[in-house]
């Protein structure tokens, strides 16, 4: 067992949240009770994800995806409020971290996927280095990497830039970042990468990865950040001897 404020301070320095720039609040994001022994963790803080941690009698949740976003309506009404409701009738922690859980070199979203597909982080890009990639020691062809994505991921990547993956040359220096990274496109090919992987796809992404013959797979939002905050609930439960569930609330996007 361990209180919200030890959590919450270990929390913050665990994932080093003030070095971030972010779109949102890190960190406790709704405050429950004191004493927390039962934690699960999700991807994002939806509607079905709270009726579960209720159900299991949480103390505490801690996701990915949380509230407060910036342009976001101020206002605690319609989904906000039932959301929010939930959290403060039944007493449970709302914990979130957005782009300190990315980041993290352990436990974070792009080293754990990167584990799941067999790569291991040499170098970080873009801003805030929240990109990277890996130099294979031999390597691969892209149909060979689009299948560890499929059986790893249990769904397709959509793939951009080639008219038959077969013809590809072989990679050697790949390039990934998880959720919505596709503005970091442009700067792995910059850093001389064979490939980039993101959750998604933009319009533009498509004539970037034709033009330039880089592929770009699409595997996911979600699938691509369902790694990072099981290894943190994981770690956290070891840590401090809290029981931990991770509940995976399926999302097609």
């Amino acid at each position: 067992m361990i209180t919200q404020k030890e959590l919450a301070d270990y929390l913050e320095q665990l994932l080093n949240v003030s070095s971030f720039k972010d779109y949102c609040p890190n960190g406790l994001q709704i405050e429950g009770r004191r004493l927390i022994k039962r934690l699960i963790t999700g991807v994002t803080a939806n509607l079905a994800l709270l009726d579960a941690a209720i159900a299991l009698q949480a103390d505490a949740i801690i996701v990915h995806h949380g509230y407060f976003w910036r342009n976001e309506p101020a206002t605690l009404t319609g989904m906000r409020h039932q959301r929010v409701k939930r959290l403060l009738i039944n007493d449970i922690n709302l914990f979130a971290f957005h782009l300190p859980l990315d980041a993290h070199p352990a436990l974070g979203n792009n080293v754990q996927l990167g584990q799941r597909l067999g790569l291991t982080i040499h170098a970080h890009f873009g801003a805030q280095d929240l990109a990277v990639y890996c130099d294979l020691p031999v390597p691969i062809k892209l149909t060979e990497l689009i299948e560890r994505v499929d059986q790893t991921l249990h769904r397709p990547a959509q793939v951009f830039g080639v008219s038959d993956p077969k013809e590809q040359p072989a990679l050697q220096r790949v390039a990934w970042c998880s959720g919505a990274a596709q503005n970091y496109f442009e700067s792995a090919i910059m850093a001389g990468c064979d490939v980039f992987l993101s959750g998604e796809v933009s319009e533009q992404t498509v004539h970037i990865a034709t033009e330039s013959g880089v592929p770009y797979l699409a595997i996911g939002h979600h699938a691509s950040e369902r790694y990072g905050v099981q290894a943190l609930g994981e770690h956290l439960a070891q840590k401090f001897g809290l029981e931990h569930q991770f509940i995976e609330i399926a999302n097609p996007v």
